[in-house]
């Protein structure tokens, strides 16, 4: 799944493929939201991002898309 994170004052947006369902990340988001701390995320390497809630632009939670390789008859 991948997950867009807008920041204020970045110019790119943090992209994080991660193994965590939708649920599970809009939770980890409304949860950082409500406690006014971080945001914590981990990717699908293992990595973690951490984001101070007050910094946060916006989040994007969509399912990964896999591109095709090759031709295909149809």
């Amino acid at each position: 799944m991948e997950v867009k994170i807008g920041v204020q004052y970045a110019p790119r947006e943090l992209v994080i493929e991660s193994s965590q369902s939708p649920a599970e990340v809009e939770k980890s988001v409304t949860e950082a939201i409500a406690n006014e701390g971080t945001l914590s995320l981990v990717d699908e390497k293992g990595r973690r991002v951490i984001i101070p809630v007050s910094k946060l632009a916006y989040v994007e939670i969509a399912e990964a898309t896999r591109g095709t390789v090759g031709f295909s008859a149809r």
